[in-house]
């Protein structure tokens, strides 16, 4: 079953942290991707990604026929969406256990959300 990896941090944790701590947690996130791709884990045809900070994010709602913008995220919230993972897991126990060994699960959080049984 594939299951969808939401990785939440807070994005001013992340800017704190000096490039020498930013360099090695991005080197386990490396060694994360390349071990699930390894044990099959990683659903190849879609990759895994980090986002651009939600300072460039653009929320969009569509009501009565009319588009409204707001720059950010929909919400303020201490942690942000930072990027992904969509994997294949035999049952929720191994995406969760997947889910505990991603690197942004230690300072945020990370959600795991499976894909709906008839679409995937």
């Amino acid at each position: 079953m594939k299951y969808m990896l939401l990785i939440y941090e807070n994005e001013a944790e992340w800017d704190a942290l000096t490039e020498a701590e930013q360099q090695a947690e991005m080197g386990e996130y490396l060694r994360f991707t390349e071990d699930i791709r390894r044990t099959g884990n990683h659903e190849s045809q879609v990759p895994a990604a980090p986002l651009a900070p939600t300072t460039t994010s653009t929320t969009v709602r569509v009501r009565n026929g009319r588009t409204m913008l707001t720059d950010g995220p929909f919400a303020e919230t201490k942690e942000q969406l930072g990027g992904f993972y969509i994997v294949e897991a035999a049952n929720a126990d191994e995406a969760i256990a997947l889910a505990a060994r991603i690197p942004g699960a230690r300072r945020g959080s990370v959600e795991v959300r499976p894909f709906r049984a008839d679409q995937g």
